[in-house]
């Protein structure tokens, strides 16, 4: 019996000493740079035109 309630006592302990801390969570937006060559564009698809044509 007294190993039951020593056992209980430090359980009890146990869980009051526990501490938890949440940060709140932020939720940023994401930004994406799509950065575009547009001669390269360009000449393929005068390039791709041309083979189309023909």
């Amino acid at each position: 019996m007294q190993l039951l309630s020593l056992t209980l006592l430090t359980a009890i302990l146990a869980v009051g000493c526990i501490k938890v801390k949440s940060d709140p969570i932020r939720i940023e937006p994401i930004q994406i740079t799509i950065d575009v060559n547009v001669k390269i564009d360009r000449a393929l698809d005068d390039f791709f035109d041309d083979l189309d044509s023909e």
